[in-house]
């Protein structure tokens, strides 16, 4: 397996990210140029993308994205998706031979919904009815690893530097409204291909610049609620939490981001009482899921994206503006790459959510 580079990069990692409010779609082109320019800032283990809108035809059926180390696992798992789901589509996720890509898996995806039978008989609703079955798979089919289970997008990553993955699984042949990228510097965790970003959960997917100090508080605490944090990565946890402030509790987003980049005490102090109070309640209930280190992360969900920093803002991210169109990226110079009249510049404060969402009345 190779290994991470004799010299400790702490702030490197890239993200991007694309999104048109009007719901144009754009092939994978623009946000491959966008990751590249940023080369530098990973080593080579681990790259990816998430988009959103990919799947048109199928827009209502649940896309599922697997890694199967053998033949074994393949046959393994598609018995249990056979058994649960009812599958339109079963194919190879097209792929172009290259030299940059090695040790591929098999890799798989499947279109279908949940049985209603076992939705009765479950008494679950849809959406955890997947969310389980995609903890099932991912912690008791040795082999087997659904990476992507959200409807109408998809995640695609691999081990090697971005704009090479993003070559190998053929990004041009797909549209989407919103792209996300990742390029990775491992200081952790091992780089391989289950542990590069985006992490998803059903719609939601997360890509992350950073290193999280509360990992192992993180990661109990959203354990007792029915997650498996298998990959030992502070990104897998921080998609479970945002699948449970959102999905499950019913936090809006800007409410999640306040939890995740809590204010400080002494901030919350000085709002008025109203304030006051909804964020104390926020911090005393869900203390456990305060993320705390540097980090900026991109969240991808149907219909929109957030980007959020770490309260003290220790990892650098800019946002650029120009009509309908909205870009944020590590460095200036990846949104400038793509987009050389950005109308508007900024960088968000450190714990302020940035959130856009497709415009009134526009399909995802």
């Amino acid at each position: 397996m190779q290994k991470e580079g004799a010299i400790r990069i702490p702030s490197g990692c890239a993200i991007s990210g694309i999104f048109s409010r009007s719901g144009k779609r754009m092939n994978g082109e623009p946000i491959i140029q966008s990751i590249s320019t940023m080369h530098d800032r990973s080593n080579g283990l681990g790259g990816g993308f998430a988009a959103y809108g990919i799947y048109p035809r199928s827009r209502d059926l649940y896309a599922f994205h697997v890694f199967y180390d053998s033949v074994r696992a393949k046959e393994e798992c598609e018995k249990v998706i056979m058994a649960n789901f009812d599958v339109t589509i079963a194919e190879k996720i097209p792929t172009r031979e290259m030299p940059e890509i090695t040790d591929e898996p098999l890799i798989w995806r499947y279109f279908g919904l949940p049985f209603e039978k076992l939705l009765k008989d479950t008494r679950l609703d849809e959406k955890e009815f997947v969310a389980r079955f995609v903890t099932k798979v991912n912690t008791e089919i040795k082999g087997a690893y659904v990476f992507s289970s959200g409807k109408n997008m998809g995640v695609f990553k691999a081990v090697g530097f971005p704009e090479d993955v993003g070559r190998y699984y053929r990004l041009e042949d797909y549209e989407g409204y919103c792209w996300t990228a990742h390029g990775r510097y491992p200081t952790n965790t091992p780089g391989w291909w289950g542990g590069a970003h985006p992490f998803s959960m059903l719609d939601y997917s997360i890509v992350h610049n950073g290193e999280i100090s509360s990992y192992d508080a993180n990661r109990r605490f959203i354990e007792m609620f029915g997650y498996k944090c298998t990959l030992l990565t502070d990104t897998e946890v921080i998609t479970y939490i945002v699948d449970f402030l959102n999905r499950k509790q019913h936090l809006s987003l800007k409410e999640a981001a306040q939890v995740i980049a809590a204010p400080f005490w002494s901030e919350i102090d000085r709002l008025p009482p109203e304030q006051q109070k909804k964020l104390t309640y926020l911090r005393n209930v869900f203390s456990s899921l305060l993320i705390t280190g540097p980090f900026s992360v991109l969240l991808g969900f149907t219909g929109g994206l957030m980007a959020l920093n770490d309260r003290l803002k220790l990892r650098s991210m800019v946002i650029g503006e120009k009509g309908d169109m909205f870009y944020v990226a590590s460095e200036e110079c990846a949104i400038q790459t793509i987009e050389p009249n950005i109308e508007h510049f900024r960088a968000p404060q450190g714990g302020e959510p940035v959130i856009v969402t497709l415009n009134e009345g526009v399909d995802a």
